[in-house]
């Protein structure tokens, strides 16, 4: 697998470059007020593409170096607006998330004793998940949303198997060894972190126009 950067077109929903500016008053030069944070990141080898994802909590925005000032303002909210669509649509909801967990429990663990009592999406960057047994919650990487399920339910199971086991020893082991897509998510979590290093967004999807 080459690309572990999943790439959404987005080329029907802005005109080229060239036409953005006259969709816009030619006197408005200033941002509209509560964007999330984000940044410009102009590259010189963009011609007319321009590609927008989040990375550390934070929208990149990468446009045409030669883009002028005005183009560069007009675009950002509309970059900023697809991301935040995109990621409304693949974002799990909490219970969505709980619910994942619990089947996952009755099909792998029903032997386990200990259950969730809740799976939500945390700003993690160092690692997939983690966990508290204490109160059984459970903290998934928001850089998963938009992975492919077989990824996600991996790393949900991974995390339930620590609610009862803490670390990974061979019991351990041996409860992960039942989850049927192990050795396809660990390959792709590989292969996502190789290519994060050689340059990748960090992020498993990315809207590109």
């Amino acid at each position: 697998m080459d690309n572990f950067e999943q790439q959404i077109l987005f080329g029907d929903l802005l005109p080229p470059i060239a036409q953005i500016s006259k969709r816009r008053k030619k006197n408005e030069s200033a941002l509209p007020e509560g964007l999330p944070e984000f940044k410009v990141i102009r590259n010189q080898r963009r011609r007319r593409s321009m590609s927008a994802y989040r990375h550390a909590g934070v929208i990149e925005i990468h446009i045409p170096a030669k883009m002028s000032r005005r183009q560069e303002l007009e675009v950002i909210p509309e970059m900023i607006a697809m991301v935040l669509r995109r990621e409304a649509k693949e974002r799990k909801s909490d219970e969505q998330l709980l619910e994942i967990g619990i089947q996952l429990l009755k099909k792998y663990l029903p032997d386990f004793t200990a259950t969730p009592a809740s799976i939500n999406w945390r700003n993690m960057n160092e690692r997939w998940g983690s966990c508290t047994t204490v109160d059984r919650t459970i903290r998934i990487s928001d850089r998963l949303i938009g992975a492919p399920s077989f990824v996600l339910n991996y790393i949900i199971f991974h995390e339930l198997i620590h609610l009862q086991i803490p670390g990974h020893d061979d019991v351990f082991k041996s409860y992960l060894n039942r989850y049927e897509d192990l050795a396809r998510a660990e390959a792709f979590l590989e292969g996502f972190e190789i290519g994060c290093q050689f340059g990748g967004s960090g992020v498993m999807s990315a809207i590109n126009i």
